[in-house]
């Protein structure tokens, strides 16, 4: 063991859905014994001081007690990941020459330590790995649960490590540790949906506006009575909605990443995110914060759906902190210690009763509605008017006829209706890839002027829907591009009146605005 020296190393931990490089620095020096940490760090990160020099001496490694000092750059950076047990590791090794820095230069370590030495998986490890490619690291070495993560960004060589004692000997020079590699994935794959359309019997209009949704990426409010299908209609979405793309495969995976909800093994998530909060969720479950940020439902939901069943139900604050992620399709957080933006684009897909007994528009002849008109608007105004707005669809959802149920004729598939859904997608994209965008819903309000011309009969039938239901500059946009969605459906080049009418339609279906 040679002279105690200052020495560096480079770990990584998370900020917001990036990854962030820490600089670790290590001194010893004669003195009483001690070891600190500096440079921000949470409870986890101070107690790194523990596991890690309990993991060296397990290890088979001695450390001469001297006076250590650990400081994590930046020092101005709240540090929370335990994956950052390796890197202090490694520092604390080469300050006391037991390896040489040299052997640290241009490689990234993230893991978290055993007290018997052995490497653990942390989160957040696929950010930290596009982290270190973009700023030049040629390896990153992490725990064998995180390799799978860390191989999907190319350009980087991936060591899956099983313990601290084997690490030492490959810098040493003393033993081979090979490359990690990827296992055989169908990478090509659509997903399997357990949940088809192929079992909805009847509501067809639904059906119909959810395809729209689908195709076009826009928001939908469904009201009904109890037992009409709200749910299960709202669970199908997933199964129509085209394939992620690669990139936002890689957006998704690296968000529950960060989250810890990715699969054990890890790898690319390939599935739609589906996310369906209870009502007594808190505004900092559903829009994302705490004292160090972290994702929410909105955020979870990025590139997927967000369903919020008995809508009027959640708490009336925590649904207006929707406005903005559903206006900008993100999220902004300010804390004391940093300001935050996550992404949240994401389909809303909301249910809910007409009234509180449910039953206001039953047609049965069975179950009667005793709400009063006064107990209706309270119930109903716990959706607030600026909320609504931003909802591109309304429809009612009735009761399903027997006839329909009784029916053994096999209603239309997922996979039929995803067909159309795709080629609706792909219209799509061609037309918007100059503005960076991929579904008419993203449009604002100067895209909508140049790419959705409205021929006079149309425009004549938007100009007496917008003054007979008095609707917003929203709205009218909302609308239109609802129309060009369905345009896209029908393969129409232009927009229709039919187009028009039919987004009307559906944009008043279910007559909250005459609450």
């Amino acid at each position: 063991m040679g002279t105690a020296l200052f020495a560096k190393s480079q770990g990584a931990t998370t900020l917001g859905v990036d990854g962030m490089i820490i600089d670790v620095e290590v001194d010893s020096a004669n003195g009483l014994p001690s070891f600190e940490i500096v440079g921000l760090p949470d409870a986890s990160v101070k107690e790194a001081k523990e596991r890690v020099r309990t993991a060296i001496k397990n290890s088979g490694l001695k450390l001469k007690a001297e006076r250590v000092t650990v400081n994590l750059a930046p020092a101005n950076l709240r540090k929370d990941n335990p994956g950052l047990d390796l890197p202090i590791a490694m520092g604390l090794l080469a300050a006391y020459a037991i390896i040489p820095q040299e052997a640290l230069q241009s490689r990234l370590f993230a893991a978290e330590l055993s007290l018997e030495g052995e490497l653990r998986g942390v989160s957040g490890i696929l950010p930290m790995t596009v982290k270190a490619k973009e700023s030049g690291f040629k390896e990153i070495f992490t725990a064998r649960q995180n390799a799978n993560e860390a191989l999907l960004v190319d350009g980087v060589t991936v060591y899956a490590v099983d313990n601290l004692h084997s690490l030492v000997d490959f810098l040493l020079g003393k033993t081979e540790l090979s490359p990690a590699r990827a296992g055989d994935e169908p990478a090509q794959e659509s997903p399997f949906f357990a949940d088809d359309f192929a079992d909805v019997q009847g509501q067809f209009q639904a059906k119909r506006a959810l395809e729209i949704a689908a195709a076009g990426g826009h928001n939908v409010l469904m009201s009904g009575s109890p037992g009409s299908g709200k749910t299960m209609l709202a669970r199908r979405v997933n199964s129509i909605l085209p394939d992620l793309t690669q990139q936002e495969a890689l957006e998704v995976t690296k968000i529950y990443s960060i989250a810890g909800l990715l699969p054990p093994g890890g790898g690319l998530i390939r599935k739609r995110p589906f996310r369906s909060p209870h009502h007594t969720a808190s505004t900092t479950a559903l829009i994302g914060g705490g004292t160090y940020p972290r994702p929410g439902e909105v955020t979870l939901a990025q590139h997927g759906v967000l369903f919020l069943d008995e809508l009027p139900e959640f708490n009336k604050t925590t649904l207006e902190v929707l406005r903005q992620p559903l206006e900008d399709r993100q999220v902004t957080i300010s804390r004391v210690n940093a300001t935050l933006t996550f992404p949240a684009d994401f389909i809303l897909l909301a249910a809910m009763n007409p009234c509180p007994c449910g039953f206001r528009f039953s047609e049965d002849g069975v179950h009667v509605c005793n709400c009063t008109p006064t107990e209706i608007k309270r119930y109903t105004r716990r959706i607030s008017g600026p909320l609504l707005d931003r909802i591109d669809i309304h429809i009612r959802v009735p009761q399903v006829d027997y006839k329909d149920l009784s029916s053994r004729q096999k209603a239309e598939s997922s996979e039929t209706i995803r067909e159309r859904v795709a080629a609706a997608r792909d219209l799509q994209m061609k037309r918007l890839r100059s503005f960076g965008i991929f579904a008419n819903a993203q449009m604002n309000h100067a895209m909508l002027k140049e790419m959705c011309p409205l021929g006079s009969a149309a425009q004549s039938l938007l100009e007496t829907a917008f003054k007979k239901m008095n609707l917003s500059a929203r709205s009218y946009d909302r609308i239109i591009k609802v129309a060009r969605t369905i345009a896209d459906l029908d393969g129409a080049e232009n927009i229709d009146a039919k187009h028009i009418g039919e987004a009307v339609q559906l944009r008043n279906d279910i007559g909250l605005e005459q609450v």
